[in-house]
């Protein structure tokens, strides 16, 4: 599995992720990438894991980026199996924003059918003929699928620490639906 860790400076979530992996299913093919704007916190990761097993494995990498402008050619599009921001709050002061914009549950039945058919057979075939590349987009499509549900994520945020305004939908609420639920902006404030 490949894993990328934003803002995990320090690679707290790293050794974790790592060691989850070991322990849990003796995988010692997952690999973290740890992204940090910061290069003085990566220095401390670097040190931490110096004492560990992973040290001088191809497991574990430190790279300073800004999550905001990560450059393409070292962090590619459709290459990783996780992504993790566990510390980001830590950046955000207290009543700033966290929002975030994802492909989520589209919330029509009848809507839902027809961007299924979309989804599972054009854009497949769109990766096939623009990239040569069907499997990437065809991934694409069943990671949208497995990403929770807005209600299911507007609670994740909750439980972080933020204040959502609830677990609906609308003005005040946790999130905002785009296109009939194709895409959602999730916000939470920071107390």
């Amino acid at each position: 599995m490949s894993c990328i860790d934003v803002a995990g400076g320090t690679g707290d979530i790293a050794l974790r992720i790592l060691d989850f992996a070991r322990e849990k299913y003796a995988d010692r093919e997952t690999r973290v990438d740890v992204v940090d704007i910061n290069g003085e916190m990566l220095k401390e990761g670097y040190k931490r894991f110096k004492k560990t097993m992973y040290h001088n494995t191809p497991q574990i990498a430190f790279k300073e980026a800004n999550a905001q402008n990560m450059p393409e050619a070292e962090f590619p599009a459709n290459s990783y199996d996780l992504y993790t921001i566990a510390f980001g709050i830590s950046v955000l002061k207290p009543g700033g924003t966290f929002a975030c914009l994802e492909f989520s549950k589209v919330n029509n039945p009848l809507f839902g059918a027809a961007y299924d058919q979309y989804s599972f057979s054009i854009i497949p075939l769109l990766g096939t003929i623009l990239t040569g590349d069907r499997a990437s987009y065809q991934y694409l499509v069943e990671s949208i699928r497995r990403f929770p549900p807005q209600t299911e994520f507007a609670k994740m945020i909750a439980d972080a620490g933020f204040v959502t305004g609830g677990s609906f939908e609308g003005k005040g609420g946790a999130w905002r639906d785009l296109w009939g639920g194709i895409a959602s902006i999730h916000t939470g404030v920071k107390v």
